[in-house]
């Protein structure tokens, strides 16, 4: 079902490739028989071939031609991570137009933000609720010429709610002739946008950030050189493609190396779906190495204590190769000698949860806490963290095989350059910087003052170039003494001693000492309170399923199950435990001594949660400013540590 190709170094069409459409139009010619991805739309798993691929998206593109649409307009996609989203995408991309992403389930007010500050010409939509959210969006947005919902059932469902609505047959009938898409491609020009990538917004409206033809052919470029594919490599993809994590790096990267990539059936299914696809390669967000993590370590607990003995000497010589795997070095014999005892008792058990042939795990957008990647790199499942950011088409540092250091996001890829700010700000300077904010001169000259993008980010880069990220610079607080003070190393250090936590947000701009906000981890919160009669079995099956198919939906039934466990006095006395644990790795200064635990998780429909499971600090701080004056009061809340 999953064969893999032979184990040869791929090509790289962008090296050879003006415009993104042409990259794709060159993977077609190179591959045309070859899988290019695959897919679950009932019980069996389909492969589309890169010329079926191709194909579909150049009927897309003749669809939208033939529609009106023309070279540069926006076209929007609404939709889950699956291959009409990627058709669609490319098909924009052949027809010489400019395409970008929406997240699922915005808000009217967001949607209509989108679709009206971008122009967009056209929207393509997946589902009902999401068409209803569209049609509520669009009253009164000239510029919207058509809605498109992805499936003929829709269609006729809602074909009389707004004259705008198209069939989407219009979509998949003639392809665009080869001539046509050769004569759109030669006429474009490298620096012409090619997709706008809309921040997820954490200290105001999203910005759409202008990502040109050029500075995504040369990060794949130069990225394709850094960290090479193979013909024999599998990736399973399930990030959102709004995202420019999954959009460039999870796709487009795809497309310039032949790599062959398989969807997801649904967030809910991540899991069961790795030991089914069994890829080499898997790209996510340390949320599911946390999870996966807090998993093992709660299995291990349940064993008697020889198994534990077992596991944690097996760890212990996991580590121990760690340094040479990192650098490249070959691991002494007594060391690998005893590794191949570890990995037949416990590693190979963990990799299969993976699927069994995993060779790389990328992740980023958020730190791992350092214990998170000891085990998976003892385990065989090396995790290489990586930075960017949208702005610089979404990645200039790696971590990279040979040349990997946990805790750091790796050294820049070249051509691109990176230096630290005299206040610590991390700037960066290379052929992928985007060109700007679309609309938004200022804030563009702000970003690129004096050559550099200013990234908003602080950070060292040691001895042997590695970047470490400290924190946001709009973040730090200042407190009444005048101590600088980076939240998000206070945050790491509380959050990484327990997996009962969430998200920890810490607070004392002006005041005299920190203060924090602990939220609690649905499932593990209500895991620990089954044994202690404060939830059930149910419960945890229940809402487990609910948070898989929306991860960043926290529903009211849940915060209620879930405030039943906090207020137990263990639960706080653990939290108050975990505080005073990650005071101990910090300075004094930096010392959290007040904190409440709130009765429900952080989410994105309350507002304090970005698309990509971000903090938004402004709003929280908004949000809790009574409760935080109340933390300082002279009868002061909360549980002191």
């Amino acid at each position: 079902m999953f064969e893999l190709g032979p184990h040869v170094p791929t090509t790289c069409t962008a090296d050879n490739a003006r415009t993104v459409g042409e990259m794709f139009f060159l993977r077609r010619a190179r591959s045309a028989s070859r899988p290019a991805l695959h897919h679950r739309p009932a019980d069996v798993w389909l492969a589309i071939t890169w010329d079926e691929f191709y194909l579909r998206a150049a009927r897309v593109a003749k669809g939208l031609l033939d529609l009106g649409i023309t070279k540069g307009d926006r076209v929007a996609i609404l939709g889950p991570t699956q291959p009409p989203w990627a058709v669609l995408d490319l098909g924009a991309q052949l027809a010489g137009m400019v395409s970008f992403g929406i997240y699922p389930k915005q808000s009217v007010e967001q949607a209509r933000y989108l679709l009206e500050h971008s122009e967009a010409k056209v929207v393509f939509v997946d589902e009902p609720k999401e068409l209803e959210t569209v049609l509520a969006a669009s009253k009164g947005i000239s510029t919207l010429q058509a809605i498109v919902p992805w499936t003929k059932e829709l269609f006729e469902t809602y074909r009389a709610r707004d004259p705008r609505i198209v069939s989407f047959e219009r979509f998949a009938g003639e392809a665009l002739p080869d001539a046509d898409v050769r004569r759109i491609q030669a006429a474009m020009d490298p620096n012409e946008t090619a997709i706008l990538i809309y921040t997820s917004g954490t200290t105001g409206p999203p910005k759409g950030a202008m990502i040109s033809h050029a500075n995504i052919l040369s990060l794949l470029s130069a990225s394709a050189r850094a960290t090479p594919f193979f013909a024999s490599d599998l990736s399973l993809n399930f990030l959102p493609m709004a995202h420019s994590a999954e959009r460039i790096l999870g796709f487009y990267a795809r497309v310039a190396n032949g790599v062959t990539g398989a969807y997801a059936q649904s967030t809910a299914t991540v899991l069961d779906d790795l030991r089914t696809v069994r890829p080499t390669v898997f790209g996510s967000v340390p949320r599911i190495f946390e999870k996966a993590y807090t998993k093992i370590l709660g299995e291990i607990e349940k064993q008697s204590p020889a198994v534990r003995r077992v596991f944690a000497w097996a760890l212990d010589v996991g580590k121990q190769r760690i340094p040479y795997l990192t650098t490249g070095r070959p691991v002494p014999f007594h060391i690998e000698a005893r590794y191949k005892i570890a990995e037949r008792l416990v590693f190979q058990r963990i990799r299969a949860v993976f699927g069994g042939r995993v060779r790389m795990m990328v992740t980023g957008a958020a730190p791992t806490a350092r214990m998170i990647l000891e085990l998976f790199w003892a385990a065989g499942l090396p995790i290489y963290e990586a930075f960017g950011m949208t702005e610089a088409t979404v990645i200039t540092h790696a971590n990279r095989i040979g040349a990997a250091k946990l805790g750091t996001v790796g050294k820049v890829i070249p051509p691109a350059e990176c230096k630290i700010a005299d206040d610590g700000e991390i700037l960066l300077r290379g052929p992928w910087i985007f060109q700007g904010y679309f609309k938004q001169k200022e804030a563009t000259e702000e970003a690129l003052a004096g050559g550099w993008l200013h990234t908003g980010d602080v950070g060292t880069i040691d001895e042997d170039g590695f970047l470490k990220i400290t924190d946001r610079k709009k973040h730090l607080i200042i407190t009444a003494g005048g101590k600088n003070i980076s939240p998000a190393n206070v945050e790491k250090a509380i959050k990484d001693e327990e997996p009962l936590v969430s998200q920890v947000h810490a607070h004392g701009d002006r005041r005299n000492y920190l203060a924090a906000i602990l939220a609690p981890s649905p499932i593990e919160t209500l895991e620990w309170g089954v044994p202690r009669g404060l939830a059930t079995e149910q419960d945890v099956l229940r809402f487990s399923k609910e948070l898989m198919e929306d991860p960043l939906g926290r529903s009211e039934a849940l915060n209620v199950a879930m405030a039943k466990v906090v207020v137990h006095p263990e639960f706080r006395e653990r939290m108050r435990a975990a505080v005073k644990r990650g005071n101990g790795k910090l300075a004094q200064v930096e010392h959290v001594r007040r904190f409440v635990i709130l009765d429900r998780d952080f989410s994105q429909s309350a507002g304090e949660l970005t698309p990509t499971m971000k903090i938004r600090r402004k709003e929280v701080e908004t949000k809790y400013a009574d409760l935080f004056d109340k933390v300082y009061a002279q009868d002061p809340i909360g549980i002191e540590v």
